[in-house]
């Protein structure tokens, strides 16, 4: 009686542990599902973080004048013309070229969605690289160096590729969009 008794204590023993093992392995792939649902957020609260700081860099009233300034500067100026000017249009050009720098970079290493900066620059982003590339081969002629500003013109170039690649402005391709509705977002 004894060793069936142990037998059957055994067998539940057994059967304690394979359960056991199992309801581990299911903690184990729960937490890693949890795990990558988790980076999976926080990567997209960065993207967001991000693309609300590139807003901020437009709104910024010193970059809206030096935007303003370099777009509105004649095409075809020289490097000397943006360097001897009096009124402060080389700081203009610094600020811009630093700012697009810097948006090259978080656009390069996806911080940033392409999608947004190509909405929120567009076709400026070309334009100011046309209008600041003397100024920018100047400096990189100064400094002994073509890394500078290198991902402001690398920005510049991609924008421009895809420049052709929505031909109707976004006030035409998406004026049938309509919000969605808030509570189903939540």
């Amino acid at each position: 009686m004894k060793n069936q008794a142990e037998e059957i204590e055994m067998n539940d023993l057994g059967k304690l542990a394979n359960i056991a093992e199992i309801v581990g392995a299911i903690i184990v792939v729960g937490g890693l599902i949890f795990a990558v649902l988790q980076m999976r957020q926080t990567r997209q609260q960065r993207r967001e973080l991000a693309a609300i700081e590139l807003f901020r860099f437009f709104g910024n009233p010193k970059f809206t004048a030096a935007y303003k300034r370099i777009l509105r500067l004649p095409e075809g100026l020289s490097a000397d013309d943006i360097q001897k000017n009096d009124t402060g249009l080389e700081d203009s050009a610094m600020l811009i070229s630093a700012t697009l720098e810097s948006i090259g970079v978080m656009t390069f290493q996806r911080i940033v969605p392409f999608v947004v900066v190509k909405n929120l620059i567009g076709t400026s982003g070309p334009s100011l690289w046309g209008k600041l590339e003397p100024w920018v081969n100047m400096l990189r002629e100064e400094q002994q160096a073509d890394t500078v500003f290198e991902w402001f013109q690398w920005l510049a170039e991609r924008l421009e590729q895809e420049e052709h690649s929505d031909p109707e402005p976004a006030f035409v391709a998406h004026k049938s969009w309509l919000p969605s509705n808030m509570t189903q977002q939540f």
